[in-house]
């Protein structure tokens, strides 16, 4: 249980290890799982791609450092089999006692894929990640031999070892900004995560097809009793970048992702003054989510909206000390608290 009730699952965000040196990287994310558990997250989100090591044994140091937070592992396909995946699910629960939660991938970045041969178009990655995760669960959910045939993976009279005890059946997300991907996660019965908008314009979308199981956000927030001293740190945290602004515009000339699009659009539709939607971190190249900044009661009722639109995954940005969680705590507790 989180110390949010039922009424949502937050997530905070891994150090990557590509901003820290060998030494100080394991201690950081000591010290970022700690500080997760303190306020109560689910779990905590571990990135993978070409550039940063990898998610599983993360995974590993950050279940031997906290008590009760649950690693979010970033899966992509063309890293593993699908079997090899479930194998670690299964090997952490068995040795941990602690539920697994995954972040199913179709894309990442589009160069990484390409310097591994694969060229899969957009929504055939979707596809094969669908038939990935289905491979995955018809492992973990019985101890009996399993058989699958698929277009992109086959398996013939498969067991899991050690069996997955059903308490600790993994959590399942995925990206869920396009069709294709809101599709995914119905078909793998997944929570879909998207890059926001205000909450104002995410009511305003047309019908995206059969609902999800469930809906989340990423979404970062800088949260302080008073306005200006939110909005201070803000920009002492994310200043004005050329070379960002720059990263940014190249970054959006390569990129197939339509939560990429998405936020880009949302960027020429400026929220009204005054809301506490904020993209400059993303238009800067600093970060990939949208921020909420503003006092706690500013914060808390854009929060509240999102949870009146039916999100109740979020996903947070990643800390750079204990108050980042610690305030955003204090905004998520008056939003769920708040009669809708």
């Amino acid at each position: 249980m989180n110390n949010f009730g039922n009424a949502i699952q937050l997530f905070s965000t891994c150090p990557q290890s590509k901003d820290f040196t060998a030494g100080e990287y394991p201690r950081q994310v000591a010290r970022v799982s700690r500080w997760s558990d303190a306020v109560g997250c689910t779990g905590m989100l571990i990135y993978t791609d070409n550039s940063i090591v990898d998610p599983w044994l993360v995974a590993q140091a950050v279940l031997t450092t906290t008590r009760q937070l649950c690693p979010l592992v970033a899966v992509q396909p063309v890293y593993m089999l699908p079997y090899a995946a479930a194998k670690m699910v299964a090997s952490l629960s068995f040795l941990h006692g602690r539920r697994i939660w995954l972040n199913m991938l179709a894309g990442g970045f589009r160069n990484d894929l390409i310097a591994l041969g694969d060229t899969t178009a957009h929504d055939d990655r979707y596809a094969r990640t669908i038939e990935y995760t289905l491979l995955m669960r018809a492992l973990l959910e019985t101890s009996e031999p399993i058989s699958f045939e698929g277009r992109f993976y086959t398996a013939r009279g498969v067991r899991m070892t050690p069996p997955m005890p059903p308490e600790l059946a993994p959590g399942l997300l995925i990206s869920g900004s396009s069709p294709a991907g809101q599709a995914a996660a119905v078909a793998i019965g997944a929570t879909a995560v998207e890059y926001p908008g205000p909450a104002g314009l995410q009511d305003r979308r047309g019908d995206p097809g059969p609902a999800p199981p469930a809906r989340g956000i990423r979404i970062g927030i800088v949260a302080r009793e008073d306005s200006d001293d939110a909005w201070r740190l803000a920009y002492q945290r994310f200043p004005d970048d050329r070379r960002g602004r720059i990263a940014h515009a190249l970054a959006m000339k390569t990129s197939d992702s339509a939560w990429h699009r998405t936020l880009s659009d949302v960027a020429r539709e400026r929220p009204a003054d005054g809301s506490p939607y904020w993209l400059w971190p993303f238009e800067h190249h600093q970060t990939f989510c949208p921020y909420l900044v503003g006092n706690y009661k500013t914060v808390a009722a854009e929060l509240r909206r999102y949870l009146d639109l039916g999100y109740t995954s979020f996903i947070l940005d990643i800390p750079t000390d204990p108050s980042d969680l610690e305030t955003a705590a204090i905004a998520f507790r008056m939003a769920t608290e708040s009669s809708p």
